[in-house]
């Protein structure tokens, strides 16, 4: 058994002056917040997590693979997920995945759950394999004084 652990990261501002467009956060739309700027639905937790599994296959999906998709108008990070998810070897199962995100707004506790069943369908995991962590950072960076959001994954896999 090989077990593999990757690391991603993501992050964006929030639209100035907002367009319209909901704020999506690990494939949930979470209303009455200010979207991020982004040529896709600029969804950090997914970004994140797609950059983790990149990390552990090799593949560059989060860059050239995702940004031709938002070329041809896929904007929905679920797809680059699935996509970075083909890259996995047969016989590999992701076991666990861990986010943080930072950002002084919007206020992520009402949306945790809602987030980690979403990652948790996505990736074929149960929902008590995601963790999901939100901070301020105690307003020391950017994203603490709320210009923006930033995301944090570690993705394990097993391969057998």
């Amino acid at each position: 058994m090989i077990v593999k652990v990757g690391f991603g990261h993501d992050s964006h501002a929030f639209e100035t002056p907002p367009s319209g467009r909901p704020l999506v956060l690990g494939g949930v739309s979470i209303p009455e917040a200010p979207p991020l700027r982004g040529n896709s639905d600029s969804d950090v937790i997914l970004h994140a997590i797609g950059r983790a599994l990149d990390s552990i296959t090799g593949a560059r999906v989060m860059g050239p693979i995702s940004d031709e998709l938002c070329r041809q108008g896929v904007t929905d990070s679920r797809v680059y997920v699935q996509k970075a998810l083909e890259f996995l070897p047969p016989g590999a199962r992701i076991t666990h995945v861990a986010v943080a995100v930072e950002g002084r707004t919007p206020v992520l506790e009402p949306w945790v759950e809602a987030i980690r069943s979403s990652v948790a369908g996505l990736l074929g995991i149960a929902p008590q394999a995601v963790g999901v962590t939100a901070t301020s950072g105690d307003f020391l960076t950017a994203f603490g004084q709320g210009q923006g959001l930033q995301a944090w994954a570690v993705v394990t896999v097993v391969m057998e």
